[in-house]
This record gives structure tokens, C-alpha cells and sequence, in this order.
């Protein structure tokens, strides 16, 4: 959409009308503006912009997205999901990388120009799995997106599975703000394993504030298009499927490298499945290929590590092929997709 937009612009573009056209490819990544009809949305969207030269195109299309969506400011409730999957993950990831978010270790600015092994991101869980797995609570509340934040590899293996009460101070006397800085709440109350439910909605309302003080920026004063009626229901996750670990991510990304390798197409990680009718989120696949391996000629495929009944029942209903590891992936590639290639 944004290259359509800028080929039938006549001269350059200014910086308010770019911050503004970034500010929709944001807003319609954040609804999952494409996720469900995707044609009818397409040619709607299209519509608006060659409808109308210039900015006047880019204002339609930010109303059609608003009117379509409803309000476009961003609730607490919307970071109610869960796993690396959820929908607002990205918008947790944009926020570390655009704003001043700041690892604990060092000190230093996440900016995508660290260098180094070390220095690559890793999804940090801040009240640390093996403890919340002890005290009873379920999947969905231990990989909490609000539970996330980014950290270099060498400050996760540091910090490794301790309480935030206990590692929390020592961040804040060595790095003072550093905490802030990744949308901590700062009453050391809610530090406390005991209260880590309520950490978790001290910390969404503050993610919250943080997306659209960035959506404002962008929209340079002009904030008009974040208002509107909210939606009824926030986006919330239901309980079934998505990536839950950073040592699931690696073994899908070397996956899908090795797929790559072979001469194939890599497969969609994270992959939102929703309802074809509707457009309503059901469920996350780990790694898929939705129009299968060799497009439209064999049937989707999804790879579905660790996952319960529930998503590889509804995977399977949507005749999706599925696999749960990684190694009968592999399996299934060989035998029925790269010997038909090399036999023809």
C-alpha cells in the first residue's frame, strides 16, 4: 500500500506526510488490518488512496482505518496477550527499539546498531518462568506479553531466573532509569512475586501510555485520528498456541533456514490464524506455510512445537498439515516434496 501511495504521489514527500504514512503501516499492523479479507481490504485501501492526490489520499485512508477499526488509541487491554506470538509483541519490540529503552546490564541504548553476538536481543521474562511455574500459574500468565521486555544475551544469561525484587535494585543503583526506561512500575511493591498479577496491569497501562505518546509524535500534533469510539472488547489472546520461549524461536528460525537451504520457500514464524469470514484472531501457528510448500500445489503446512490438542485440532480442521517436530518436518520434506522436485 505504502509503495502504491508513493508511485502515484506527484514530488517530494515532507516529513509530516512520511510520519503520518508511518503512523497508518503502524496502526494497520497493530488492528491486523490485513489479517482477515484480505482482497476486500486491499482494493478498499487502494480505492482511498488513488481516489484523492497527495495527503488528501493518505487522510482517507487513516479515516477508513479508523471507522473500520473504531478508536485507534491504544488501551491497556490491548497488551493482554500472550507468547512472542501475540499481536502486540511487535508493538513491545518497535517501542524497545524507536524510544530510549535501555539494557540492564550495560546501560546502553537498545539501537538496532549494537553490534556483537552478545548484543543481539533476547526476550527476557521478568518474573522468571521456573518461579511462576512453582507457584501454580498457568501458560498464558507466565509468558504474559507485559512480562516480556528485551535484553542482550549476555545480561539474560546474567540475570538469569532471579526475583525482580532481589536483582531490581541493583539495576536501578548501577543504571539509574534503566528500569523506567523499559516501562517498569517503580513501586518496589510490585516487585513481589506475591504481587505479580497486579505488576502485570501496573505495567500494560504504562506500555499503553507509551504507544500512543509515539503515535502522537509521528502524527506531529495532528492526533484527530486517534480519536473515535474504542472497540467493544480488547484483543485478547485466547488460550491456544504461539511461541513461548526464545529456544523455541532459535530451533524455528534454523528450521527455516534449513527449508531455505533446500530451495524452498522459508515458511511464516508466528503465523496469525483467524477466521476467513470474519477476521477474528483464533490462534497462532508456530512456523506455517498457509498456501503450502510448493504455493497452491500441496496443502498448508504448520510446525507446532510444544502445543496442546486444542491448536492441532483446529489446525488440522483447516487442513493444515501438522507436525510436531522438527525432525518429521524434515522427514516430510525429503520424502514428499524435494523427491517429486528432483524426480521431475
Amino acid at each position: 500500500m505504502i509503495v502504491r501511495y508513493l508511485d502515484q504521489r506527484i514530488g517530494p514527500i515532507g516529513e509530516k506526510e512520511r510520519d503520518k504514512l508511518l503512523f497508518w503501516f503502524v496502526e494497520a499492523g497493530m488492528w491486523g488490518r490485513f489479517s482477515g479479507s484480505t482482497e476486500t481490504y486491499i482494493d478498499q485501501d487502494l480505492g482511498a488512496i488513488e481516489a484523492a492526490p497527495g495527503e488528501a489520499g493518505l487522510d482517507r485512508l487513516l479515516e477508513q482505518l479508523r471507522l473500520w477499526h473504531g478508536g485507534l488509541r491504544v488501551e491497556p487491554g490491548h497488551f493482554t496477550g500472550w507468547s512472542l506470538g501475540a499481536r502486540f509483541y511487535p508493538v513491545l519490540y518497535l517501542l524497545t527499539r524507536m524510544g530510549e529503552a535501555r539494557d540492564w546490564g550495560t546501560g546502553l541504548p537498545l539501537k538496532s546498531s549494537l553490534l556483537g553476538k552478545m548484543n543481539r536481543l533476547e526476550v527476557h521474562h521478568i518474573f522468571p518462568k521456573s518461579q511462576l511455574y512453582k507457584r501454580n500459574y498457568k501458560r498464558p500468565e507466565v509468558n504474559a506479553l507485559s512480562n516480556f521486555c528485551f535484553l542482550t544475551k549476555e545480561t539474560n544469561l546474567t540475570i538469569s531466573d532471579r526475583f525482580p525484587e532481589e536483582y531490581f535494585p541493583e539495576i536501578e543503583a548501577f543504571h539509574p532509569g534503566a528500569l523506567a526506561s523499559q516501562w517498569i512500575p517503580l513501586d518496589s511493591d510490585l516487585w513481589k512475586m506475591k504481587n505479580y498479577r497486579e505488576f502485570l496491569e501496573a505495567r500494560k497501562s504504562l506500555l499503553a501510555s507509551e504507544t500512543n505518546r509515539r503515535m502522537e509524535d509521528l502524527l506531529h500534533g495532528d492526533i484527530v485520528w486517534l480519536g473515535g469510539p474504542a472497540p467493544v472488547t480488547p484483543l485478547a489472546v485466547p488460550d491456544l498456541g504461539g511461541i513461548t520461549s526464545a529456544a523455541e524461536e532459535e530451533e524455528l528460525e534454523s528450521l527455516n533456514e534449513w527449508v531455505e537451504s533446500q530451495g524452498l520457500p522459508r515458511g511464516v514464524l508466528a503465523y496469525e490464524f483467524v477466521d476467513s469470514s470474519t477476521g477474528a484472531h483464533r490462534t497462532v501457528f508456530d512456523l506455517a506455510w498457509p498456501n503450502g510448500i510448493q504455493e497452491n500445489l500441496s496443502q498448508p503446512v504448520a510446525v507446532l512445537l510444544n502445543e496442546r490438542g486444542e491448536t492441532l485440532a483446529l489446525a488440522s480442521a483447516n487442513g493444515y498439515r501438522c507436525f510436531t517436530t522438527c525432525d518429521d518436518f524434515k522427514r516430510y520434506l525429503r520424502t514428499e516434496i524435494l523427491s517429486i522436485e528432483l524426480a521431475a
